[in-house]
């Protein structure tokens, strides 16, 4: 699920997420599952390209990660195609929330939290005005579950049964570290180090068809994530 895990071990990152995919959706064929649900990327499968992207937008992942999201969601395809199976592709923007593992691609905003709650600095890579799209984790579980039962309006291509999961806002990693402070109610000192190879610069998306189709909408700001990130993190 880390990118750089990716670029330094692409062939590690092909086997656990393109055979690890395959894997599930034999079990799911043998098993008569009718509908496969998929954890996509909306950032890294569509790669670097001006936001905010619609789900039509070009695939051009710029990461062995993107690449195997990307042929998982071809996968999904072929196994619609050829045995039946219902599948939807879920492209989640960065996911944050209580519980989060600081790895990842938002493992930031945990690691971040762990920092100001020692009231260490943050290492910022980069400029710090590469952006994200931040959905809050309760969002994106409401989101699965409204997949899962929703009516499937094509199945001819591959982003016919594609759902961006975002909020459309574009939020700098540096503004980020501003607003995770406010929350915190302490400074932030910022270290930066170099940036990291296979990083987008920005990422956001479009999520018009999963309020169209799904009945689905974004409903906690990143401001109220965060809060309860935060606590969550210092509970102890």
């Amino acid at each position: 699920m880390d990118v750089r895990v990716s670029v330094a071990q692409p062939a590690f990152d092909a086997d656990t997420n393109v055979l690890g995919c395959i894997n599930l959706l034999e079990g799911a064929r043998e098993g008569g599952v009718r509908r496969f649900i998929f954890a996509s990327s909306g950032g890294v499968v569509y790669g670097e390209q001006a936001p905010p992207l619609p789900e039509e937008a070009q695939k051009l992942p710029a990461s062995p990660y993107g690449v195997s999201k990307l042929a998982g969601e071809h996968y999904l395809h072929v196994y619609q195609l050829l045995h039946g199976l219902e599948t939807v592709s879920l492209r989640y923007a960065n996911v944050y929330g209580p519980r989060q593992d600081p790895h990842g691609e938002a493992g930031v905003v945990a690691i971040f939290g762990e920092r100001l709650g020692r009231g260490e600095s943050v290492t910022v890579f980069g400029d710090g005005r590469q952006t994200r799209d931040y959905v809050f984790v309760g969002d994106v579980a409401r989101a699965n579950v409204l997949a899962s039962d929703a009516r499937l309006y094509g199945t001819n291509t591959l982003d016919a049964t594609a759902y961006n999961i975002g909020t459309g806002v574009e939020t700098s990693v540096l503004g980020l570290a501003e607003l995770l402070a406010k929350v915190a109610g302490r400074g932030a000192a910022i270290h930066h180090e170099a940036a990291r190879a296979g990083e987008l610069a920005r990422s956001a998306l479009q999520v018009e068809r999963a309020r169209r189709e799904l009945g689905w909408r974004p409903t906690v700001s990143l401001e109220d994530g965060l809060r309860q990130t935060y606590a969550w993190i210092t509970r102890d």
